[in-house]
């Protein structure tokens, strides 16, 4: 699975937080990776306050996102490089730094990287991926992984040990399974259209499911 990294330029205001936040949740759901959605997004509200709170509201901005290892990362740019995010304990009475202290809860890591230009506030929430550009670890997709190489065995065979299947292929390689799957119902007389709702309203539950 390709998970390119996005950025986008946004006004430091909050009215835009919850935009970002249902940004970074579409994101991570064509990632595949559903199951750190809040993390991911308490992490984008509380950068993103930080900003506000300590820079400036209407301060020029800049969210980036990508795939590190097995490690989501989060960054919010801002030009003020003398505003340093503050870590306080959560116990005490001031509400200064407490932004700060939710990130520290939920990811692996944080941190700040001075440019010249400009600072970078990060974090990273680790995921349930086997690698980069692997899946979660999921029974469905696990199973549908297996179908996909048999299924890829007979319609495009290869050398062994020639590795897993590009992207590209791999897609082409469902398309035609699925194809397959609809003749063969329509040949024992199903309704091929009917099982195709069935199956688009199991995966649409099981998405909605992760989401809430």
């Amino acid at each position: 699975m390709s998970r390119k990294p996005w950025e986008l330029a946004f006004t430091a205001e909050p009215v835009e937080v919850a935009a970002l936040r249902r940004i970074m949740r579409l994101h991570l759901g064509m990632w595949g990776l559903q199951d750190i959605t809040d993390e991911a997004q308490l992490c984008v509200s509380e950068l993103v306050a930080n900003v506000i709170t300590h820079v400036g509201h209407g301060t020029p901005a800049t969210l980036a996102v990508s795939v590190r290892g097995t490690h989501l990362r989060i960054e919010v740019h801002d030009p003020d490089t003398r505003a340093l995010p503050v870590l306080r304990d959560p116990s005490t009475e001031s509400l200064e730094g407490r932004g700060m202290a939710l990130v520290d809860a939920v990811a692996d890591r944080w941190g700040v990287l001075l440019r010249p230009d400009r600072k970078v506030t990060w974090c990273e929430l680790a995921t349930r991926l086997t690698s980069p550009h692997g899946h979660v670890e999921n029974p469905g997709v696990m199973r549908a992984e297996a179908l996909l190489r048999l299924y890829a065995t007979v319609q495009v065979p290869r050398r062994p040990g020639s590795g897993t299947l590009s992207t590209p292929v791999a897609e082409e390689t469902v398309i035609s399974a699925i194809t397959d799957f609809l003749r063969w119902l329509s040949a024992h007389g199903c309704d091929a259209d009917e099982a195709l709702d069935r199956a688009q309203t199991r995966h649409d539950a099981e998405l909605t499911g992760r989401e809430t």
